[in-house]
Formats: C-alpha cells, sequence, structure tokens
C-alpha cells in the first residue's frame, strides 16, 4: 500500500503537465515577449489548444492568482519532454558597468553612467543613465482586454423583473426633449440607499432561448451617466457624461463596479451546452474578437474565464434511392473557440478568440 500511495505522490505533479503530443509541429523552442501579445497568444503559438491553461504554464488552477506575471522583454522557452512553458532569461545585448571605474583620462565613472570615451585633447563627457525596471503596468494581459474593456463596466443586460422597479426619466427642466451634458433630469422610483452614481440606458432586443422559449432578458443600450443631487419622490439627476441621446422613458441603473482584469482562461468543470442568441452589433455573423451573447448563465454554470468551444451543426445528407439509404446528418464542426468575460444570471457575454468559419447565430458553445 505504500508503494502506491508513493507512487501517486510522485504522479500528481507531472498530471499538471500537458500532453507533449497537443505541441504543435512548427512550434519554436523560445519566443521573446513584445508588447502587444497575450498570454493566449503565446500560448497558442505553441500548443494546439491553448485554453489548456494550467497545464501548459505547469501550474495548478488553484495557485493561480494573477495570471499578469510576464513582462516585455522576457524569453518563453518551450520544454518538449513535459509540454509546459516557463520564463528563461532574456540575451544579453550590452554589457552594463556596475562597478566604479577609471577611464583613460582617470575620470571615476559609477553605476548608471553613460562615458564618453576620451581622446587626445577631446573631452571627457559623462550623462544620466536611466535604469529601466519592468512595471506591473506593463505585464501582457491574459486575453485581449481592449476589446472588451467597453464592456465590463457599462450595463449589457437587465431581467423583466427589475424593469418595473427600475429608476426612469419622467421629464427634463425647461422641458427639454433631449438632454445633454449638465442638464437637469427628474426621475421617479429612484432610491436613496444606493449611492448618487447612475448610469443611463435605455431597452433594447428582448433576449429569447431559442430551446425552450422562456424570456432571458432585455439588452440595454447604455447612453451616458448621471448624480443625483436631490432625492425626493421625484429625484433630481445631474447628466454628468452622454455618449448618445437621453431623452423622456430611458432607465437608470448603479454604476458598475470595475471588474478585475485578472482572467484565468479555463475549461468548465461540467458539460456546458449554449447556443449564441446575440451578436453584438446586431448583425448575423462575425469573425474573431467579435461579442457573443449566449443563453447560458451563472445559474447554469457559466462563469467569467470559461473557454467554450464553437460549433457549427453538421450538413444532412439525403438518402438517395440507388443506396436505398436514410437521411444522414454528420458530425457537428467545431471551428474556434470563445472566452466568457461577463456571466449574468441567465446569460453571458464572450469574446471570439479563435475562429476559422464566419460566427453565426444559433452556433453552438460547449465544453472543449
Amino acid at each position: 500500500m505504500r508503494i502506491i500511495i508513493s507512487l501517486i505522490c510522485l504522479l500528481l505533479p507531472i498530471l499538471t503537465f500537458a500532453d507533449p503530443a497537443d505541441v504543435r509541429e512548427n512550434a519554436p523552442d523560445r519566443h521573446i515577449v513584445v508588447k502587444g501579445d497575450t498570454l493566449w497568444d503565446i500560448s497558442a503559438t505553441f500548443f494546439k489548444d491553448p485554453w489548456k491553461w494550467q497545464q501548459i504554464w505547469g501550474l495548478n488552477k488553484d495557485t493561480i492568482k494573477d495570471p499578469h506575471w510576464i513582462y516585455p522583454g522576457d524569453v518563453v522557452l518551450l520544454d518538449r519532454t513535459t509540454g509546459t512553458l516557463h520564463i528563461g532569461d532574456v540575451p544579453q545585448q550590452t554589457a552594463s558597468l556596475d562597478t566604479t571605474s577609471a577611464n583613460s583620462s582617470g575620470v571615476l565613472s559609477s553605476n548608471n553612467t553613460s562615458i564618453a570615451t576620451s581622446n587626445g585633447n577631446n573631452t571627457v563627457k559623462l550623462s544620466p543613465h536611466v535604469r529601466e525596471l519592468p512595471s506591473a503596468h506593463d505585464a501582457i494581459p491574459a486575453i485581449p482586454l481592449s476589446v472588451i474593456a467597453p464592456f465590463l463596466t457599462k450595463p449589457l443586460v437587465v431581467e423583466e423583473t427589475n424593469i418595473e422597479s427600475a429608476p426612469v426619466l419622467i421629464g427634463a427642466y425647461e422641458h427639454r426633449t433631449l438632454l445633454g451634458t449638465h442638464d437637469l433630469a427628474y426621475v421617479t422610483n429612484m432610491p436613496t440607499d444606493k449611492g448618487t452614481q447612475w448610469q443611463v440606458y435605455r431597452l433594447g432586443k428582448t433576449f429569447i432561448d431559442p430551446v425552450s422559449d422562456e424570456v432571458l432578458g432585455r439588452e440595454v443600450v447604455y447612453l451616458g451617466d448621471a448624480a443625483v443631487e436631490k432625492f425626493a419622490p421625484v429625484s433630481e439627476l445631474r447628466i454628468t457624461k452622454v455618449v448618445s441621446e437621453i431623452s423622456k422613458g430611458d432607465y437608470f441603473t448603479q454604476s458598475t463596479q470595475e471588474f478585475t482584469s485578472n482572467f484565468e482562461p479555463h475549461a468548465p468543470s461540467t458539460n456546458i451546452v449554449a447556443k449564441i442568441i446575440s451578436i453584438y452589433g446586431g448583425v448575423d455573423q462575425a469573425g474573431q474578437n467579435a461579442i457573443i451573447t449566449l443563453n447560458k448563465g451563472k445559474r447554469d454554470g457559466v462563469e467569467n474565464g470559461h473557454v467554450l468551444a464553437l460549433y457549427q451543426k453538421g450538413e444532412l445528407l439525403k438518402g438517395g434511392s440507388l443506396f436505398k439509404s436514410n437521411d444522414i446528418n454528420l458530425p457537428n464542426v467545431r471551428y474556434g473557440l470563445i472566452f466568457v468575460f461577463r456571466s449574468f444570471q441567465k446569460v453571458s457575454y464572450a469574446l471570439v478568440l479563435q475562429t476559422r468559419l464566419p460566427v453565426q447565430l444559433l452556433d453552438t458553445a460547449q465544453t472543449p
């Protein structure tokens, strides 16, 4: 029994490694990180399935607190034996002067000083040298945050039950039809215990589950920001920001708290099967970096950071009289990967990370 337990303990660390067979045939031995890289892109450079996050980096999910630990200039090395990546040393292009020394003219130069060599009667010039150290702000992100940033702090969807009790704009100072920055708005249903900072939105299309026909919520259009100046049965709010026209009948919601950008891509631990019910922008097809909406949310086990595979329904082959065969449904075709970055109770929003076919409405997204 002790021998078996010892073997298990020895094998446990190996289980965190990726399968070396997952390494791309044309994978390089190393990659020097540059500004604009993402951890996802780097993983995809070496591996066929970059969503295998913990295995690729030889880490355990429970130990990952902040994936932003790689900086431009770092060298990522591939260990083909274990199928993992790790950070190596940066190649040194020039030698640095770290100790005090004397030049040919007898002038002392110290650390962080650039020296102009003295020849004959030429003057020796000393100039300050700036030492550059990596900053946490320069760390590369896990995914392209610039694409999803506008969707992290704005209202995206609201449930039908919350609309009836939501604060609503009933009028404006001087009976203005459209409100702009600094205009005064009159609002009903404004609670007094939820702060003074609010966002303005207008109801958009209704999300309907294509499988169960359940109403999942209403997509909203963000219009701007407002601040409460006076709480009352008819409260007074000052418009502080406008991105689109604000008018009577628009709604208010609490300002969304800032979301963490420390996303950790990982596959769900359960089998999740969802449908694409909307593509942001009102289009029917999309490509890489598009924002899509799924008909599954927190109640279904979907969480921020989940990576799902995209599938297109297989074609139907009609049976022919020549072979006297029945119709045949071909298997679904896997063609891409998406990353869930914001999940609500009944729906979630995801970024298309990889695709080799157009992303279409009602395509399937499920656990890889």
